[in-house]
């Protein structure tokens, strides 16, 4: 199969290993910058050009597209599913769950458990916002941070107040969410690969830290998942409509509580901590599914 790889850098860790699996499985893979690619957009043959050439005869797509660029990658996307090219993760999904708000919004609906979370656009609303999760210590994100960027731990009442006050003086969209103390500074990242959780590990915060990305200095561990989590994990990505997804839940007192679904995981941390070949997975995948995607279109 021909396989493109949509990536900003062909030197990152997850790029380079899904472009080794699938050359170790004899397919021909093609990293493709969703940046520099132009569309044409006809209703007779859409087409993408990339560096003067036409993006022509893919049988899948990997998407990873970075945050920064989640408009125009997924427009991109679009561009290939609209010439029937099998994505592992389609356009409309990946724009569900990278925005914040309306992911927790469909977790909530399909009754997912997560924090309690409130978010509101008024500084006057900031009292009964930080009652309704339950008052300080609690935590306040900013919807467009990533990788434990713009999330603040407020530890007081007052604490509480100045920085939901000073986020929305910047006209800022924020969340306020529950403080879950008995998580210990940790959490479980769970790898999803169509209906199976494949692989997990658990993400400690660095000492005097409570953001357990391994951007800040967190730490990664194998760990065991309970069968609820692993039935959060599933229901989480289904409801975003992922089939390859890093599910990031907590262990509370009431449950596996969800923090995010990531439509496009890091895969050096979670292979390192489990020994797996996650990049191998993902082209497991695609080998099992592209084929009769393209079938049922054809069909329709």
């Amino acid at each position: 199969m021909k396989i493109g790889i949509l990536s900003q850098d062909a030197n990152l860790y997850s790029t380079r290993r899904l472009r080794e699996a699938c050359q170790q499985r004899g397919h021909e893979a093609v990293i493709i910058n969703a940046l520099r690619c132009y569309m044409n957009i006809n209703s007779v043959q859409p087409s993408i050009h990339f560096e003067g050439t036409d993006l022509i005869g893919f049988d899948a797509i990997i998407p990873r597209i970075g945050s920064d660029i989640t408009f125009y990658g997924c427009a991109v996307l679009r561009q290939f599913e609209m010439m029937d090219v099998f994505s592992v993760n389609q356009s409309i999904a990946i724009s569900r769950s990278r925005d914040k708000l309306r992911s927790l919004q469909l977790l909530s609906r399909q009754g997912v458990g997560m924090p309690i979370t409130g978010f509101a656009s008024k500084p006057d609303d900031v009292l009964d916002l930080i009652k309704m999760v339950g008052g300080a210590p609690l935590v306040i994100k900013l919807l467009e941070g990533t990788q434990g960027i713009g999330v603040v731990l407020a530890e007081t009442q007052k604490a509480a107040e100045s920085v939901i006050e000073a986020f929305m003086g910047l006209k800022a969209h924020i969340m306020v969410q529950e403080y879950i103390e008995e998580a210990g500074g940790a959490d479980i990242r769970c790898f999803v690969i169509g209906d199976k959780v494949i692989a997990s590990m658990k993400r400690q915060a660095a000492e005097g830290e409570f953001r357990s990305n391994l951007h800040r200095g967190g730490s990664a561990s194998l760990i065991r998942i309970t069968p609820e989590e692993r039935k959060t994990a599933i229901a989480a990505a289904k409801a975003m409509g992922l089939s390859v997804a890093g599910v990031d839940l907590l262990r509370s007192k009431r449950g596996p509580l969800i923090m995010e679904v990531n439509s496009s995981p890091g895969l050096e941390g979670i292979e390192a901590a489990t020994g797996k070949d996650i990049a191998g997975m993902i082209i497991d995948y695609i080998e099992k599914n592209a084929g009769k995607s393209r079938r049922h279109l054809q069909n329709q």
